[in-house]
Order: structure tokens, then sequence, then C-alpha cells
């Protein structure tokens, strides 16, 4: 789970980066605000890589795809990235699971 998951957040912290230059050029935003929230977004993304496997880092897995599909109210494309990655997020969260249980019973077979 946790190769697939890291994998996500790691694709996630891309598109938070480049989020933050789109909503540059909104003039209602200043840059220190945009790059404050995607600066410590960002750093979220990078830190959950290794608590995916910790208890509650699933959860803040979740918070974090909330919070980019919510960002699409400051980039409009950032709604239909955010339910891509939320769905990417699942996928990487079940079949991981999946394929940490078939590795559990193919070594206890050995």
């Amino acid at each position: 789970m946790r190769t697939l998951c890291s994998s996500t957040l790691i694709g996630e912290f891309f598109i938070i980066g480049f989020a933050g230059l789109v909503a540059m050029k909104d003039p209602d935003l200043s840059s220190g605000l945009v790059w404050t929230v995607c600066g410590v977004a960002m750093l979220l993304s990078v830190l959950l890589c290794g608590m995916v496997t910790r208890p509650g880092g699933v959860q803040l897995g979740w918070a974090l795809q909330i919070l980019l599909v919510l960002s699409g109210f400051f980039v409009p494309l950032m709604f239909f990235l955010g339910l891509c990655f939320a769905g990417l997020w699942w996928a990487s969260v079940h079949f991981g699971r999946r394929i940490d249980e078939a590795k559990l019973r193919w070594a206890a077979g050995q």
C-alpha cells in the first residue's frame, strides 16, 4: 500500500505546485498567501508518504484529497484534478491493501 499511496502523493505534490503557479495569476490572491497554502499542502503530501502505514495516515490522505478538491474554488481546473487524484487515492488504498494481504498469504505459505 505504501508504494501506491506514496506515488499518488508525489503526483499531488507537483499538481499542487502547478496549481499555485496558476493561482498567482488571480489578482485577488496575494502571492504570499498562495505559496503559504501551497507550501503547507506540498509539505503535507511529502510527509504523508512516510505516514501512510501509520495510524491516521490514510485519513490524513483523505483530508488532503478533500482540500485538493476544494481548491477548485480558486483554480477551477482543480475540481477535476482533485476528483481524479481522490479516485487515485482510493485505488491506491484499496488495491494496496489487497496487495499487502496477498503478500502476507504468500509469505505464510512459504
